[in-house]
């Protein structure tokens, strides 16, 4: 089996064995503000946003997204703005940092592509079923 955008790790079970873990995500939402492209000292461009995906029922998750430039194309997030609803992929990552007030963590989805969708025409429902 291929591994393609997913992360596939294997790590040592504390009593034995191995452990297969998967990182992938898939997200289907709104975006909640306009995306903020950024470049970091070292050059490197990224996109930061966050997408509003509805629980069942419940209330809308605001999920942080980066989009590194150096794995996606500049040109995708063009025209993407507030309130367009996009597909996401990639995976979970946590990273640490400083700020004013201490040490901080942030656990975001760092995409490994994104796209806008089409708008629902009213009428339409969207079907909602687990992969």
């Amino acid at each position: 089996m291929s591994e393609g955008p997913a992360r596939v790790a294997r790590q040592k079970k504390k009593r034995g064995g191995e452990m297969v873990a998967v990182n992938v995500v898939v997200l289907a939402g709104r975006v909640a503000a306009d995306p903020v492209r950024r470049v970091l000292p070292s050059g490197v461009e990224v996109t930061e946003l966050r997408v509003h995906v509805p629980e069942e029922g419940k209330r809308l998750l605001p999920l942080p997204v980066a989009v590194w430039h150096d794995s996606v194309p500049p040109a995708v997030m063009d025209g993407l703005v507030k309130d367009d609803q996009v597909l996401v992929h990639g995976h979970l990552a946590r990273r640490f940092y400083r700020s004013g007030s201490g040490a901080r963590s942030l656990t975001e989805v760092i995409a490994s592509g994104i796209r806008k969708l089409p708008e629902a025409h009213e009428g339409v429902t969207q079907a909602s079923g687990s992969a």
